[in-house]
């Protein structure tokens, strides 16, 4: 699902705390693409601001309609306009346009008190209210917008956001930041009241510059992706109490500074990026396509299917499988007892019982009291490979018992399907199909590409290397039973690795 494209239209910030600075961060940190059209250069920093350069009206729409143009818009956040002219371009463009969500953050009054807007410029800012679908004024802006005294209290507060909610026909988000007590409460009001109602505990800090930018740019971002009001508040509020709760970590400017817009992303999203398990699972098969199209090759698994293969080559197969299978049990319960997880342990576990029990059982019911091998060195090699890998921890050893449920699984579909009636080995191939070992495959596959894709860098490559070398030592444990039955049962040996 792609996330929701949001336009801000607001001031710059070169401190990076408020404005549309601060407004690409929040719609990133609330998972939106962020896009931004500057309407005035400020020169700001934590402590105030020092000059502010207005480029023309007619850049501002140049710039509007260069983002129309070419980017579908799902949501606009509008911040900072100095002037009647300003204002007067975004309400055209907004006519225009027509986004299908509007947040407008009426910045009219500093937090010292101070008005940053003219009168003309006051008048065309309550001409653009009703083109907009929440109003997000602070206490001072909204005393403003209806012509009274700021409010002292939360009820003061919620009827004035009543008023203007009725005047321009908009929701308004009525902020209690700015009055006193514990507790800060925002709403969402209509004209019959408030909507929704949220309390958080205020958190005593000095970095909220830029709060009410990030806020409402964060409201803008959720309802674009939920299309809920009192749903994008709450999602929007738990997201800035965090930030605000965390901005002195960031250490930016002597005055009130900036809260850390990412902070719960680089937590738990962390900065080291990682695959995931479905590109684990790509890369690891992909990097074993030859090996793999190698034993479609051989002439073990072509005679197999064409039920051609020497019956006395089948035998040493089935010899040399079950002295394997018996080693091969005691490394699965080995990672069972390893796995950090009880799905991880029910796999390997159940994978043991089945090799031990069902398994060798139909491996001995095939064979003659004369067919006793000893180990060839192709199965000695794969035995100990996985014994060295399960001596170098879970992982590898997860890694290394993959490819024989996946591989072994992946030659069997293509066998199955030619088991036909009066084929030598049919009740052999049928085996292959078996549903609950095809079941357990994709768990396997599951469970081992999730470890892989949650470790670092450095495990998860030892991971693929154990995988290939097993995949390897598949090949050659293929290959074997001709060229040891051609050489005479004098055993035969593979260079693996």
């Amino acid at each position: 699902m792609r996330p929701p494209r949001v336009l801000s239209i607001a001031g710059t910030d070169p401190t990076g705390g408020a404005g549309l600075h601060a407004d690409l961060k929040s719609i990133a940190a609330n998972g939106g693409y962020g896009m931004g059209v500057v309407t005035a250069l400020v020169a700001q920093n934590t402590r105030g601001v020092r000059a502010v350069h207005v480029p023309p009206a007619a850049f501002l729409r140049a710039q509007l309609d260069a983002v129309r143009d070419d980017v579908t818009i799902d949501a606009v956040k509008i911040g900072m306009l100095g002037s009647a002219a300003l204002v007067d371009v975004v309400r055209a463009w907004l006519v225009d346009v027509r986004p299908p969500v509007v947040v407008l953050d009426p910045v009219m009054v500093a937090t010292s008190g101070d008005r940053l807007l003219d009168a003309d410029a006051e008048s065309a800012l309550r001409a653009l209210l009703p083109l907009a679908d929440v109003v997000t004024p602070n206490v001072p802006e909204l005393a403003v917008l209806v012509g009274a005294a700021p409010a002292r209290g939360w009820k003061e507060l919620v009827g004035q956001a009543r008023v203007l909610a009725a005047r321009a026909g908009v929701l308004v988000l009525a902020k209690g930041g700015h009055l006193d007590g514990a507790d800060v409460r925002d709403a969402v009001v209509a004209a019959e009241g408030a909507r929704v109602v949220l309390t958080a505990p205020r958190v005593r800090t000095s970095t909220t510059h830029g709060t009410g930018c990030s806020l409402s740019s964060a409201l803008a971002t959720r309802y674009a992706a939920t299309g809920d009001w009192p749903r994008a508040l709450q999602e929007a509020q738990g997201w800035l109490s965090e930030a605000v709760r965390r901005g002195e970590e960031l250490e930016v400017g002597g005055g009130r500074g900036p809260v850390h817009h990412l902070a719960g992303l680089w937590e738990r999203g962390g900065l080291t990026t990682r695959p995931t398990p479905a590109q684990v699972e790509q890369e690891w098969w992909e990097a074993v396509a030859h090996v793999r199209d190698e034993i479609d090759a051989l002439p073990f698994v072509r005679g197999l299917a064409d039920g051609v293969l020497p019956e006395d080559a089948f035998r040493w197969y089935l010899a040399q499988d079950a002295l394997y299978l018996r080693e091969y049990a005691r490394l699965l319960s080995r990672a069972a007892e390893l796995a950090p997880s009880r799905a991880e342990q029910t796999l390997w576990a159940r994978g043991a019982h089945t090799a031990l029990v069902v398994e060798l059982e139909l491996h001995e019911s095939r064979l003659g009291s004369d067919d006793v091998h000893p180990a060839a060195a192709t199965t000695r090699a794969y035995l100990d490979h996985l014994a060295g890998c399960a001596s170098r921890g879970y992982p590898e050893l997860a890694a290394a018992l993959l490819p024989c449920y996946w591989i072994y699984q992946d030659v069997g579909a293509r066998l199955v399907p030619l088991a036909v009636p009066g084929h030598p080995y049919r009740d052999w191939l049928l085996t292959y199909g078996d549903e609950a070992f095809a079941a357990s495959t994709r768990e396997a596959v599951r469970l081992v590409t999730r470890l892989a894709a949650s470790v670092d860098d450095d495990i998860r490559a030892r991971m693929l290397d154990a995988f290939v070398r097993s995949a390897r030592h598949e090949h050659a444990f293929f290959a074997a039973p001709l060229a040891s039955v051609d050489a005479g049962h004098q055993g035969w040996s593979t260079v693996v690795g």
